[in-house]
């Protein structure tokens, strides 16, 4: 049994502004919460200086979102010189965990920072040092004890534990690239993953080689162990989105769609993504499918 999202008739639902220098170029790759009340996205937004930002934006409704004016989130260390990309977010006891992609001349890092509000942060700086990292997420609680965290040591996916959220080690690989597949090429988390009674529901993004210098980005989902994160139960053999529109295959990034956010509303996953690194737009499916899918 193979799964496919579908796309809201709405799409894309984010554009930049031209009236805004820092998102006037692309916006794309947003984190999405719902709060029981309201949406709240956070987005990388990149204007005239190609520096990557972070905007926010609510929504009643998880499909109509209003903007705020300024970023919520800059650079400001010498680790962001060249900005602060894809944010993912997780909520743990009464705070909101963002792990994003620290970019500078040294490489990419991966950074954190917290917030009750959206607005104000609480900064940690880069809790990966020393070694080109990316593709974060945060579990939403401890497993046998120890936070856990996606990230990216490429190509391929991999776990790490902690007691503080700051301090990472017991670096674990859980899951490759597949020869001959969609995902051939290299692998990374999306969202912060949902827990369900079957495991870990993992949404993913895998890259396949095309021969050319525009590999093609799809999505996927995993399925892993409640108690032992690092055993994968079960992987999608096929892609559940890809590039189709043409405002997926044209643009910053030609052929990409790119999520780090999948959130559960009103018996469906609302799957936010960043499409050619151009826009924002969202894909759904029912919840009911993908459980039939996880038991099968």
């Amino acid at each position: 049994m193979e799964l496919k999202l579908e796309r809201h008739p709405a799409n894309p639902i984010l554009e930049p502004s031209p009236y805004f220098l820092w998102e006037s170029r692309f916006v794309f790759n947003p984190a999405v919460v719902y709060d029981g009340e309201l949406f709240h996205m956070l987005y990388r937004a990149q204007g005239e200086d190609m520096v990557s930002r972070i905007g926010y934006a609510v929504s009643t409704d998880g499909i109509h979102f209003n903007k705020f004016e300024k970023p919520v989130f800059s650079p400001k260390s010498d680790d962001e010189l060249y900005g602060v990309e894809d944010p993912r977010i997780t909520k743990i006891g009464d705070e909101y965990y963002m792990v994003y992609t620290a970019y500078s001349p040294r490489g990419v890092r991966i950074a954190m920072a917290s917030t009750k509000n959206f607005i104000t942060w609480k900064r940690y700086g880069v809790v990966i040092p020393d070694i080109d990292n990316k593709d974060a997420a945060l579990f939403p609680e401890k497993i046998n004890g120890k936070y856990v965290m996606f990230h990216r040591i490429p190509p391929d996916m991999w776990l790490a534990f902690s007691d503080d959220l700051v301090h990472w080690d017991n670096f674990v690989k859980i899951a490759s690239p597949r020869q001959g597949m969609w995902d051939d090429l290299k692998i990374g988390v999306g969202a912060p993953p949902i827990k369900t009674e079957y495991g870990w529901l993992v949404l993913y993004h895998g890259v396949q080689n095309t021969g050319t210098s525009r590999p093609i980005y799809r999505l996927g989902f995993m399925l892993l162990d409640l108690e032992d994160p690092t055993k994968v139960i079960k992987r999608s053999k096929e892609p559940i989105l890809e590039p189709e529109e043409d405002w997926e295959k044209f643009g910053g990034v030609p052929n990409v769609v790119f999520s780090d956010a999948m959130i559960e509303y009103n018996g469906y996953y609302y799957v936010y993504y960043g499409a050619a690194d151009n826009c924002i737009a969202l894909a759904t499916i029912p919840v009911e499918k993908v459980m039939k899918w996880c038991r099968s």
